[in-house]
This record gives structure tokens, sequence and C-alpha cells, in this order.
């Protein structure tokens, strides 16, 4: 004796909606993945997108949340993995440089010197509205951060330190 069993497809609107109604439970996980709130904003927004995109894998009745966890964390373990092999890995004591593929690279400390005196003059010529802001992510700081601490909205922020690479490229090129 054999059961049929009638499968249900669910169709992409009833699909979105399931999808966004078990959405909120990853904002915490993602920003536990990636301990940075904007980089947690993209996790999120990829693995909606990846959900979406492979709604088509999603078998109907089975733990939707189990299915997007599993998403988020293979992409953030995906993009992680992408990143790491494309880190070149610096010596600062002996101006070498160690590439990925094991080889030692002899940079030149003086032309390097000089680039960097150019670009610390270029930066020290902006606007006082850019520089403070740029200087501040040369430093390290995060872009919430600067926000915080210069007192300015996130989207200025970021705004002012586009268009300072953009303008220090640019004079770069010229010199």
């Amino acid at each position: 004796m054999s059961l049929k069993v009638k499968q249900y497809f669910m169709s992409a609107a009833e699909f979105s909606e399931l999808l966004l109604s078990n959405a909120d439970p990853l904002r915490p996980f993602a920003v536990n993945l990636t301990r940075d709130p904007e980089i947690a904003k993209d996790l999120f927004q990829e693995t909606l997108y990846k959900a979406l995109a492979n709604r088509d894998k999603y078998s109907t009745g089975t733990n939707i949340r189990a299915w997007l966890f599993t998403i988020m964390r293979n992409t953030f373990i995906n993009e992680y993995r992408r990143k790491s092999k494309q880190r070149t890995i610096f010596d600062n004591g002996a101006n070498e440089i160690l590439d990925k593929s094991g080889k030692i690279i002899v940079g030149n400390g003086g032309e390097n010197s000089l680039q960097f005196k150019e670009i610390h003059n270029l930066i020290y010529r902006l606007p006082k509205i850019f520089k403070n802001s740029f200087l501040l992510f040369l430093e390290g700081y995060k872009y919430h951060e600067i926000s915080e601490s210069l007192n300015e909205p996130l989207g200025t922020i970021k705004s002012r330190i586009h268009f300072t690479r953009k303008v220090l490229k640019e004079q770069l090129i010229r010199n």
C-alpha cells in the first residue's frame, strides 16, 4: 500500500510573506557573526536575496527559520573564505611582502615612502570637513564610530569618505 502525498506549491507572494515573517531573528544572528552592524546589514540582505532567488529549493512545510539561518551561515563562511584567500601578508620589518603563493617579494621602501608623503600632504590640504572624517577612517575607525564622534549622520560620513577617496585618487593620477 503506497501513500500518495499531494505536494503543495507556494506562490511567490506566499513565500515572500513567509520569508518576511521569519526574517527578524536573522538580524541579531548576522551581528553576532560579523561583529559589525554595517556588515551585518549586508549579510542580512544577501541572505534574503539568496532565499528569494532559491525559493524553488525550499521544501514546503519544513522549518523556514532553520533554512534561513543555514543560508546566512553559509554565506558568511563563503565570504570569509573568499577574503582569506585574497589576503596578502605584510612583514613590516624587512620591507618584504609574502604573497598568497608563498613567494617573498621585496618592495621599494624609498618609493613607498615618497608616495606616502605625497598622499599625506594631499590629505592635509583637504577642507577640514573632509579631512577629519577621512583621517579617522584611516586610523581604523568604523563609519558608525566616526559618525558618532563627529556628531554627523552616517550617510554624510560615508559620502565624505567616498568623495575624499575619489579626489585623492584623481590628484595622485595627475601628479
